[in-house]
């Protein structure tokens, strides 16, 4: 299956007091509210199969069920035409479609009457294994929900929703996002947990407004140079496989908050440029192959925890 299996011993203590907060992501109501980049994810530490950490288990891919044309055609439409066109006929008046859990097996191609005025659309919780090339005609689109649904690939054509803010895909199976993403100009979220990335879709860096950016539950293994162009606020990669973390990660401009949570880090690979000289106020690292305290022995250490402590008392 190709997935990365680190060795060596995960251990976790349950640690009293402030430093433990700080270096755990178990604070987080320190940005939940209020800060310059709106809610942020919570730390998931604690939800983990017992399995294990990924770096100590193979990470199999979902079976994907399959189905011939005629029967997929019947599931797309087992809602009934007339269903479906009460939604879009809802949509038409509010400028949001939501259509969930409903066994899709097709993006529906009705929509395309509302290519023009359409803000919202939500088809999470279907099986829709093709994104089509029309979904770039949605031109005033701002929130996109294709949360578990079942697609493989994103058409180069989402690179023209130009006022996109929001963008949910988790729980797919993507497994790297295309050339044209960084042309989304407007956005400001993204979701990519439980996919089948492996490496850091480098695309992100040259996004000049996103704040939030999860890519927890995929196979990544390092943070690369080009994270001191990334723009974000918060970053989680919490259960993936990272064992290595480029010093520059230091330089993000804006970035406040990074989940590394059980990954496949040893202490030695943290790079002491994050406590001492970077922005970061929340760093949350449990789950890896060290004890959490040994990070107070770290270079820069105490003025990583000056500044999570001036941060906790800003939005107590």
């Amino acid at each position: 299956m190709g997935a990365r299996i680190c060795t060596g011993t995960v251990t976790t203590e349950a640690h009293q007091g402030e430093w433990s907060a700080a270096v755990s992501g178990r604070d987080d109501t320190l940005y939940r509210s209020g800060s310059p980049g709106g809610n942020v994810l919570p730390s998931v530490s604690g939800l983990w199969s017992e399995r294990g950490p990924p770096c100590n288990r193979i990470k199999a891919s979902p079976v994907q069920p399959t189905t011939n044309g005629r029967a997929g055609r019947r599931d797309s439409f087992a809602m009934g035409n007339s269903a479906l066109k009460a939604h879009l006929e809802t949509a038409q008046k509010t400028g949001v479609f939501q259509l969930t859990g409903k066994g899709l097996n097709e993006f529906p191609m009705d929509l395309q009457k509302l290519a023009s005025s359409l803000r919202t659309m939500d088809l999470s919780g279907n099986k829709i294994e093709i994104l089509p090339s029309v979904i770039g005609h949605f031109a005033v689109l701002k929130s996109l929900n294709l949360n578990s649904n079942k697609l493989a690939v994103l058409p180069e054509d989402v690179g023209k929703l130009k006022k996109l803010e929001t963008f949910h895909l988790n729980s797919n199976s993507l497994k790297q996002l295309p050339s044209s993403f960084d042309q989304l100009a407007a956005l400001k979220t993204l979701n990519l947990s439980g996919n089948q990335l492996r490496e850091f879709p480098l695309q992100l860096c040259r996004l000049r407004h996103l704040d939030v950016v999860d890519l927890s539950k995929n196979r990544i293994q390092r943070l690369p140079d080009e994270l001191e162009q990334l723009q974000a606020i918060e970053l989680n990669v919490n259960q993936n496989q990272v064992s290595q973390i480029s010093s520059n990660i230091s330089r993000a401009p804006r970035l406040k908050v990074l989940r590394i949570e059980e990954n496949c880090l040893e202490i030695s690979m943290i790079p002491t440029s994050i406590l001492a000289d970077s922005r970061i106020s929340l760093l949350a690292v449990e789950g890896n192959l060290f004890e959490v305290k040994n990070l107070r022995d770290l270079e820069g250490y105490d003025k990583y925890m000056e500044r999570f402590t001036a941060t906790k008392k800003k939005f107590s």
